[in-house]
């Protein structure tokens, strides 16, 4: 029955060390059946068929191997919305969600063109440029990547949220091959931009043993390392962006507490430049006006 299943599943996962052992069964479970945490709560009695129990089993086969939980649900919230998650892109993490907030107090600073131009670098899953998308309804958006799958998950994001006319997805590394279909085929040296925007790779591969190992092992490894200090890839899209933005025009990324004295240094000849800290007072997202 559904009690015991969940209570063997517990027993399973903090066996093999997996965090949060009780979150986690329940999450598989619901996943499994298709169903909700209500569900679970409201009928523990209930018989699982052997389908369910297949699905099951394979799902806490694959956590306990250390497999993250949204690779095998296929799902993750991100801004109050749901996104499809792959192996082909990072999970997004409540920590990026300072991105957005910053972008939006930017927007709230000062007066700013009716039509905003933003675009996302590095999109990943799409999880920044839907939420932006979402929440600054006149804006237009573009985002690149380098890697084509991981356009394809973030093209199936838009439109899951029905974004996806809000939103041009472009294959690029960082900003070198932007093509504006609307405009013109041209690169990024126009000027054109009122925010960049990016959750770059920036962990030195120095501190991989301090990264957790199912990050490590399991989600792609350009989309977390950087290079040996973590400032490699930061370093290329700084004067990338400053080309893009126009004149009073906004830089915002992620960064982490390692790299944001090398970051600030990067933004010495920026206006505004300035590092918010995440809730747990880490730096977290890194903000620069150009002059």
């Amino acid at each position: 029955m559904l009690r015991n299943a969940l209570t063997a599943a517990i027993g399973r996962l903090t066996a093999a060390q997996v965090g949060s052992p009780r979150l986690n069964a329940e999450l598989l479970l619901m996943f499994s059946l298709g169903c909700d945490r209500a569900h679970l709560y409201a009928h523990p009695e209930r018989e699982l068929t052997a389908a369910e129990s297949a699905r099951y089993d394979t799902a806490l086969a694959e956590r306990a191997r250390g497999v993250p939980a949204q690779y095998i649900t296929e799902h993750q919230e991100f801004w109050g919305m749901d996104f499809i998650v792959s192996p082909v892109v990072l999970i997004p993490r409540p920590e990026t969600e300072h991105v957005i907030e910053t972008v939006l107090a930017c927007v709230g600073w000062a007066p700013l063109p009716a039509t905003l131009r933003i675009v996302d670098v590095g999109t990943g899953s799409g999880c920044i440029a839907v939420a932006l998308a979402k929440e600054l309804p006149s804006a237009e958006i573009q985002a690149t990547d380098i890697s084509p799958a991981a356009l394809e998950i973030a093209r199936t994001n838009a439109a899951r949220h029905q974004l996806e006319n809000r939103i041009q997805f472009h294959e690029s590394d960082l900003l070198q091959k932007l093509a504006i279909p609307k405009l013109e085929t041209r690169n990024f040296e126009t000027g054109q931009f009122d925010f960049v925007v990016s959750n770059p790779p920036y962990v030195g591969e120095s501190e991989e043993d301090q990264v957790q190992l199912e990050v490590r092992k399991f989600e792609p490894r350009n989309a977390v390392f950087a290079g040996p200090t973590g400032l490699e890839v930061i370093a290329r899209l700084i004067p990338q962006a400053k080309a893009a933005l126009k004149p009073g025009g906004w830089l915002v990324m992620e960064i982490s507490g390692t790299i944001a004295v090398g970051v600030k240094g990067l933004l010495s000849d920026w206006k505004d430049a300035q590092i918010t800290n995440d809730l747990q007072g880490i730096p977290r997202v890194a903000s620069a006006q150009k002059p």
